[in-house]
């Protein structure tokens, strides 16, 4: 087990080893927290709340996953004609089959 040393501002560095069996890299965050005498990192993920989906967005992005597993697609410019116009509920786009 590696032993590391505290320097001055409580900075230590984490072994080679140790940050590439976590997936660590320079910048990514880690949270500290000490449980009966012992210190505990947690590698933490911090995520812009803006680019979180919506689950409209969530539903669409899996809805176009499937229609491209199946071999369905529209065209940038249908795709952008459907964005810009309110939906209407019981209305079927109609989409293309791709040539494989």
């Amino acid at each position: 087990m590696p032993i590391v040393k505290v320097k001055p501002k409580g900075q230590v560095t984490l072994p080679v080893a140790i940050r590439e069996e976590l997936g660590l890299q320079e910048g990514d965050f880690v949270e500290v927290r000490s449980d009966r005498g012992t210190v505990i990192l947690k590698p933490k993920k911090v995520v812009d709340p803006e680019d979180v989906l919506t689950p409209t967005e969530a539903r669409m992005v899996r809805r176009g996953l499937a229609q491209m597993k199946r071999g369905e697609h529209i065209t940038l410019e249908q795709l952008e004609r459907d964005l810009e116009r309110p939906t209407r509920k019981g209305r079927r786009k109609a989409v293309q089959k791709t040539s494989r």
